[in-house]
This record gives C-alpha cells, sequence and structure tokens, in this order.
C-alpha cells in the first residue's frame, strides 16, 4: 500500500450521466479494507485501487444528461460499499441488490472513499439525515444490517462485539428486543459492551476451548456466530457477516442437519436497509463509538486492527 500526497481530481465535466463528484470528509474503516489491502480474499481487488467504502462527503458535481436525481449538489451524501448495481436484473428486482452480477464495489473495483474526491452514482448514494454528525454517520455505511425472523426477546450472542461491526451489532439487536451475548477479549470492549445494553459477557481468551460451554450456559437459546452451529439452539439461525480469509466453514452435516440450523449470508444492506440503519441513529436509539484519526494513519490504523487493539470503529479525516 502507498499514501499518495496528490492525486488528479476527476473532471465534472466527464461524468457520465448519473455519476456524481463526492468531496469527501470522513471514511470509516472497514475489516473489509484491510482484507482488500492483503489481497487475502479469494476474490482480489482490481489493480491500482483507492480503498475505503465507508465515506460521508457532499456532492460536488452530477453529469451531464442526468435525469431525475435523486440528489443534488450541495447535498450531504453516503458513500456505501456497492457502488452500483443495475436495479433491472433479477436479483435487483426481489431486493438482493449486493447479488446483483454487474455490481460496482467502491475500494475494490471501482476507487473508493481514502481520497479527498470519489465517483460514485446518484441513485446509489444515500443521503445523512441533517442531525447526525458526518463522522458518526460513516460507519453506519457498512452496518450490514439485517433484520431476522427471530421472536422478541431471544438470546442473540455477537462475536466480536467490541468491535466496529459488533459494537453497533449490539445496539441494534437491543433495540430490536433481543437479549445479546457479547464475546469478545479486554477489559475495555467489556466495558463498552455493557454499556451498550449487552447482558452477558464471555471473554473468549479466558474460555478458551470452553467457549460454547460458557455460551451455552448462559441461556440455551443463545442464537449466535463463532463456534455458532455447536452453541446455537435447535433450529436457530446463524447469521454470517465477517469473511475470513478463504477458510471454509468446519461445521458437520450431522450438526446442521440433525439442529435444523439456518445459515444466512449477508454481504451487505440494500439502500433501504442503509436508511433505517442511519434513522435509528438519528433517533438516538444507536450510538456510533469511534475515534478521529488523519488519513496519513490508515497503515498504523491496519496494524492496530490486525492485532485487535481497536474498541469500537476508526474514522479517518480526510
Amino acid at each position: 500500500m502507498s499514501m499518495l500526497s496528490t492525486h488528479p481530481v476527476p473532471d465534472p465535466t466527464e461524468l457520465k450521466p448519473n455519476e456524481c463528484l463526492v468531496k469527501i470528509e470522513y471514511s470509516g474503516v472497514c475489516q473489509s479494507d484491510l482484507h482488500a489491502r492483503n489481497g487475502d480474499w479469494k476474490r482480489k481487488p482490481t489493480l491500482p485501487r483507492i480503498g475505503g467504502h465507508e465515506g460521508v462527503g457532499t456532492v460536488m458535481a452530477i453529469g451531464a444528461g442526468t435525469v431525475d436525481s435523486p440528489v443534488a449538489l450541495g447535498d450531504r451524501v453516503g458513500i456505501k460499499w456497492i457502488a452500483r448495481t443495475c436495479l433491472h436484473c433479477e436479483d435487483c428486482r426481489l431486493g438482493n441488490e449486493p447479488c446483483c452480477p454487474t455490481r460496482l464495489v467502491h475500494g475494490f473495483t471501482v476507487d473508493g472513499t481514502f481520497a479527498e474526491y470519489v465517483v460514485s452514482w446518484t441513485y446509489y448514494v444515500t443521503p445523512i439525515p441533517k442531525s447526525l454528525d458526518s463522522a458518526a454517520a460513516a460507519p453506519i455505511l457498512c452496518a450490514g444490517l439485517k433484520l431476522l425472523n427471530v421472536p422478541v426477546g431471544s438470546w442473540i450472542a455477537i462475536p466480536g462485539a467490541g468491535g466496529g461491526l459488533g459494537h453497533l451489532a449490539i445496539q441494534y439487536a437491543t433495540a430490536m428486543g433481543f437479549r445479546v451475548i457479547a464475546i469478545d477479549s479486554g477489559e475495555d470492549k467489556r466495558r463498552l459492551c455493557l454499556d451498550l445494553g449487552a447482558e452477558k459477557w464471555i471473554d473468549f481468551k479466558e474460555s478458551g476451548d470452553k467457549l460454547v460451554e460458557h455460551v451455552v450456559a448462559v441461556d440455551r437459546w443463545a442464537a449466535p456466530y463463532a463456534q455458532a452451529c455447536y452453541y446455537v439452539r435447535v433450529t436457530g439461525t446463524v447469521l454470517l457477516l465477517g469473511v475470513p480469509t478463504s477458510t471454509p466453514l468446519p461445521v458437520p452435516f450431522d450438526v446442521l442437519v440433525g439442529k435444523q440450523l439456518k445459515l444466512i449470508g449477508s454481504m451487505t444492506g440494500t439502500r433501504q436497509d442503509t436508511i433505517e440503519a442511519l434513522e435509528l441513529v438519528a433517533r438516538g436509539k444507536v450510538t456510533v463509538h469511534y475515534t478521529v484519526r488523519p488519513l496519513e494513519e490508515l497503515e498504523s490504523v491496519f496494524d492496530e486492527m490486525e492485532r485487535g487493539k481497536i474498541v469500537g470503529r476508526v474514522v479517518l479525516k480526510i
């Protein structure tokens, strides 16, 4: 990875219809950015590429020939993982936009938000509520929120609960009526998780091989993630958000079939999911815990992320 002090600003006169030029103010740093930097997923980013996909900024230009743009010059908008989809294929029509075969991805197949200016699409940027701070809005743009068909009051275990996505998941879960078991390690993360509404805390480093026993001991009906298929209740649901580095899911068929489990993978949320997630933050139901650092410290942030030292989210000032 290299940090450039100068980079050509896209020419507004060269924008195509429905494209827009956004001046970025803040950008969150996601684990996916680290994977893209390392190139350790089976699918590699196209190179050279500017990373980042949690950006908030201002629309500075809109391509000539754009008709019925949902955003205008001067609007404050969010840039997400999905940069554009066709909106016409079967997946898009069914609401599965992240699965569109022609999707473009910020920071992976098109340039992302670790830069002062980025080109995106008018119908895919997300308006930011006026009451919401730009730095606080940035991490929400990759929350990957997905409403599960789980009864209110059910237990849900969240591995990595003290991290950028995990600490948001605690708050969304409690706002939706779930009871949370937080799984992570370290006193700072323990304090954060319990303060945010988790009812139970499990330190995976202290539990070691007994993690499954400790989760089940909290409540026999926990519905979570890590060694989830072993401690999730019969007919439970396991939602997978993070993508390990080309690691298969080593779960015996007798566990999956015998317990009648449901495995759900979620790449990210839809445009509507993002709007609803931002509204919950704007209403004060969810609070983003973040630290602001300069773009020049991105490499240090990646290093801390790899070592599991980041509590909450890091947001870069661009």
